[in-house]
Order: C-alpha cells, then structure tokens, then sequence
C-alpha cells in the first residue's frame, strides 16, 4: 500500500513542459513545439494540480439563439471608410482588434486619424501611447489635422495605470500603441515579453468585454514578417490586421488575416504623405503611368487584392550584359517567377534572345504582383523589350502561364475585366472560356504563350523567324 500511495506521488510530482508560444503541453521536453512549429519555445513547468469545479451561479440564463438581441453587436464605423471596409463595417462593441506592421510604416499616423474622426459627444476615445511622449504625439496630431475635445491622450507604460484611466475617460474606443511597451507590476519579466504581452493583452480584453469597448493594439513584426510575442494573443483578439507597404512608396495596405465580424478577404487602400493618411476608394491610378503612345517592354494587368480588382502595369528593360553571368533585377515581382517566364518565353516562345542579356522588371507604384495571374503579363512585357516593339495601346493581360507554356485560367476574370473596362481599357487577353465579358470590351482567348505572342506586330514575329533560321552558307 505504501509502495502504491509513493509512486502515485512520485507521478503527481513528475515535472511537464509547455510551449509559451500556443499553450500545448507534454511530459517530456521537445526542442521543436508540434503544434505551432516553434523552436526553443518548451519551458519546464510544475505539473498542473487536479482540481474539479463546482457548479457556480450564471450571469445570465441561456436563450434561444432566436431570441438573443444581435443589436450589441451593431458595428459602429470608424470614420475612415477604407478600414471599416476592411473590419466588416466597423468597430464592434467589445471587439479587439490588433494591427501589425513594420516600423515606420504609418500605424501610428493611420490609428491617430481614426481616434479623432471617432470621437464624438457620446463616444469618447482614449488614445494611450507607451512609445511616444503626450507631446510628440499633440504635434503629430497638429500636422495631420487630428484633433477632437472628445479625443483623450495618455503617455503610460504600467497596465494598472491603463486600466485607471478607463475609469476616468469611460472610453468607447481605446487604442494602445503598442501592446510591447506596457507592462503590469504583478508579472516578472521586461515588458514585450511573453509572459508580460499574455497578461496585458488578457486584462485589456476583459476590460473590453465588461464595458462593451472597442479596443485597437498595435503590435510588433518580427524580422521575417510575423506578428511579436506569443501566437496566443493572435487567438485571444477578435480582428487581426497586417499594415504593409514599402517605406519608399506612397501605398500602404490594411490586409485582414482574421475577423471574427466579417470576410478576410478584404484590403483596405491608403496613401501616405506629408499631411497625414488618406483612403483610396480608387487606387488603380498609383499603379499606371499614362502615355499618348505605348512603350516597349510594359504590359498592362488586373490584380485581384482580396475581393478588390486594381489595374497595375508591369515593366521590363533588356540591354546587353557586359557580363559573363547577366543579371536578373527585380521590384514588386517574385524573382523566381519571373525566371520561370523567361525559360518559357525562350523554350516554348522560341525567344532566344533574353538568355544572353540583363534583365530588368518591375512595377509601378510600390504594388507588389504575387498572384500568378500576372504571368502572362510579365511574359508579354518581356517579349515586348528583347524586341523593342510596344504592345498595342489599352490592352490589358491575364492568365497564369505553365511551364508547358499553356495559359491556364485565374479565379476572378470577370471582375478584372469589368475593372479593366471602367477605367477605358478596350482589349483584353484573356485564358480560354472567360464567361461574361463586359461591353465595349474586345477580348481574345489565348491557348498558349504562342497565341500570346501573335499580339505583338510582324515586325517582332519577322526578326525571331530570322533569329531562329539557320545560317546559309
């Protein structure tokens, strides 16, 4: 018996490891977490005591799910038309929503704007920064026209003094720039650590669901892209928003990655500059550059960001390599498929010419093309510049290209074309069987690279014939 009573007690003694990234637990130490796939993240911990809870009073008895008033959930909107495309219409009522991005590429700027144009007589905002001095931020404020009586500013950095001025303020909307920077004294640790953001994110979110507030958190990106801290307080938030954008350029984009209140499929567009933060209800024009006469080497295309089509123009430059090995440059494409275009061009196209030369392909406007929708675009564009001869004017390209050299079909055609077509485009090449085409638009379904490559004018087609003819002698 005794023997039974020590190993029983040895078992509940027996120490268990846990991820501090998402939570999961084992009995044995694991360099790698199996569930979230993160290194170095299992801690030792004592083993979890056994307990049991007794039934307790409830807040509130259960309804019928038809009888439950879904008024509370009423999205309230934020003033910036964009963001609330992207939220689903705008702010719940106790809804927390956490926006990442990179440093320097306008959080700050586009969450100040959004206080001020909430706040009003019977809604006050608490704008709380923990980065930033109460007078860096007012100066901000002045410069991008931020400015509302109902808008309250608080510089602090310690959890209990946040949670104090909810009870001043009676905010119905708090936004915290950032998470990382708070802190609570009850919790060891710098803050922006694990344990830290998991308690301040917590009580923030308790304090939210309590008071029917809506709470925005700006949080940090690791180097590789990802949101900082613990991948708990992606699943603890209802809204998870990524900001992007090159620092370089004017477009910054507001992406949803998940939304308990509406699609993640939608992007918000905004334009950043000296005054401030503006949404952009048509940002096809950032990515055109308009010409009385065509250019070699560019090609017109239709990215589908999210739900929303937008025109974007594709470039390319060839000139003689003055070196053994040619360069491959490129902004705004994926290098790898844009060297999957250049072996169909040169194997199925019987374009021998790229192989020996450097290459150049961009975009325009800082839009970066991922989707491979935009493959027979960079294709074109590319047997547009080893030729020298322009495509014809107002003619838009769409399809993914394999490397069989057959143009497959995307999801979304007829959006892009009927996007292409508001903004005057005429002409379109299209993959096979597009469905409805929109009026005034002349479209030509193409099979394969070499039907793409008829658009170009015979002069093109004449000197690849006499480029690929055998020599005589």
């Amino acid at each position: 018996m005794a023997a039974r009573s020590s190993s029983r007690s040895s078992a509940k003694d027996r120490p268990s490891y846990r991820c501090t990234e998402c939570g999961w637990t084992t009995a044995k130490w694991l360099g790698r977490c199996p569930e979230c796939q993160a290194w170095g993240t299992v801690e030792e911990f004592g083993a979890p005591a056994v307990r049991t809870t007794a039934p307790g009073r409830v807040t509130s008895a259960a309804l019928p799910i038809g009888q439950v008033d879904g008024r509370q959930a009423t999205a309230r909107s934020t003033g910036v038309d964009e963001l609330d495309r992207v939220l689903g219409g705008g702010l719940v009522p106790g809804a927390v929503v956490l926006l990442a991005g990179e440093p320097g590429v306008g959080k700050s700027t586009l969450l100040l704007d959004v206080a001020a144009k909430a706040a009003t007589d019977d809604h006050r905002t608490l704008y709380v920064t923990g980065e930033e001095s109460a007078g860096q931020v007012r100066l901000r404020a002045d410069r991008i026209g931020a400015l509302s009586e109902h808008l309250y500013l608080a510089a602090e950095t310690d959890l209990s003094a946040v949670l104090g001025h909810l009870d001043s303020v009676k905010p119905s909307l708090l936004i915290l720039d950032s998470v990382q920077t708070v802190a609570s004294p009850e919790i060891d640790g710098a803050p922006g650590g694990m344990a830290q953001v998991r308690e301040v994110a917590g009580a923030l979110i308790r304090a939210s669901k309590e008071r029917g507030m809506s709470t925005l958190l700006v949080g940090h990106v690791t180097k590789d892209g990802a949101i900082a801290g613990p991948r708990l307080l992606e699943h603890l938030v209802d809204v998870v928003l990524h900001f992007e954008g090159d620092r370089h350029a004017r477009l910054r984009l507001v992406r949803g990655v998940k939304n308990r209140y509406g699609a993640t499929d939608e992007v918000g567009c905004f334009e950043l500059h000296d005054e401030g933060i503006t949404g952009l209800a048509d940002p096809s024009g950032l990515f055109l550059t308009r010409r009385a006469e065509p250019v070699p080497g560019t090609c017109l295309t239709v990215t589908l960001e999210g739900r929303r089509p937008l025109v974007a123009e594709v470039q390319a430059l060839t000139v003689d390599s003055q070196i053994p090995s040619p360069r491959r440059t490129t902004s705004g494409l994926e290098t790898s498929r844009v060297s999957m275009m250049l072996a169909v061009l040169e194997q199925r196209g019987r374009i021998s010419a790229l192989g020996k030369r450097d290459i150049y392909s961009a975009t325009v406007g800082g839009v970066k093309l991922s989707e491979p929708a935009a493959d027979l675009a960079v294709a074109l564009a590319l047997a547009s510049a080893a030729s020298d001869t322009p495509l014809p004017k107002n003619l838009v390209a769409i399809g993914e290209v394999g490397l069989a050299g057959e143009v497959r079909r995307v999801t979304g055609v007829q959006r892009r074309l009927s996007e292409a077509a508001r903004l005057g485009f005429t002409h379109a090449l299209v993959p096979t069987d597009p469905g409805r085409v929109p009026d005034g638009m002349r479209v030509l379904e193409v099979a394969d690279i070499g039907d793409a490559l008829r658009v170009l004018p015979r002069r093109e087609r004449a000197d690849r014939s006499r480029a690929d003819a055998p020599e005589q002698g």
